[in-house]
């Protein structure tokens, strides 16, 4: 599984958009906040080569640490019950002391790095660049308190090139998640559906 951290600012991705004739969009979000929503992801092909699975976790106003990088893998092992390959790259806390002690202790999992400087190596990367480019684009959370969070999972159409991202010039601006939560989604037969959600 090929695992990587982003963080979702408050500022949002401004990116070009359709609008009504005469109602030009207009974008409002809080000026110098430096929240964030963290995320970690792990993106994965079953044995059998028949689906991939994406399982991700939300952290409000949070980096990525050990305890969280161990919270994350922990679930993993519970949630897959199988031998798992692990492939991130060379994060500080990936190679933390805490972090290898906790992989010693479960050897169903077997940890692999990417070469440094190899973004591009591991998929999880076009994940992020999806989601803020499309799902994210021109989205400004109030706060860090509500549940809608829209996600590409929810989309009814992911914008192609040719349809940039849609901006309701009456809409309102909605919040980010503050709640911890895990979601796995599984894609087979061209059908996403959520497995667990916790």
């Amino acid at each position: 599984m090929f695992i990587d951290e982003s963080g979702l600012m408050m500022a949002p991705l401004v990116r070009r958009s359709w609008a009504p004739r005469g109602r030009t969009p207009v974008l409002i979000q809080r000026t110098a906040s430096h929240r964030k929503v963290s995320v970690i992801a792990a993106l994965g092909v079953d044995p059998g080569r028949q689906g991939v699975r994406l399982v991700f976790r939300l952290h409000p106003n949070a980096n990525f640490r050990s305890r969280e990088i161990i919270a994350f893998l922990g679930q993993l092992d519970r949630h897959f019950r199988a031998p798992l390959v692990i492939v991130w790259d060379r994060l500080a806390a990936h190679r933390s002391a805490a972090v290898r002690r906790w992989l010693r202790r479960h050897r169903r999992l077997r940890v692999e790095l990417l070469p440094p400087y190899a973004p591009e190596l591991n998929p999880v990367e076009f994940v992020w660049a999806y989601v803020k480019s499309n799902g994210l684009a021109n989205f400004a959370p109030r706060e860090l308190n509500g549940t809608n969070l829209p996600l590409p999972a929810s989309s009814a159409a992911p914008a192609g090139p040719s349809s940039p991202p849609a901006v309701d010039a009456g809409a309102q601006p909605a919040s980010l998640t503050a709640q911890p939560r895990t979601l796995v989604m599984q894609e087979s037969n061209k059908r996403t559906k959520t497995l667990r959600h916790h």
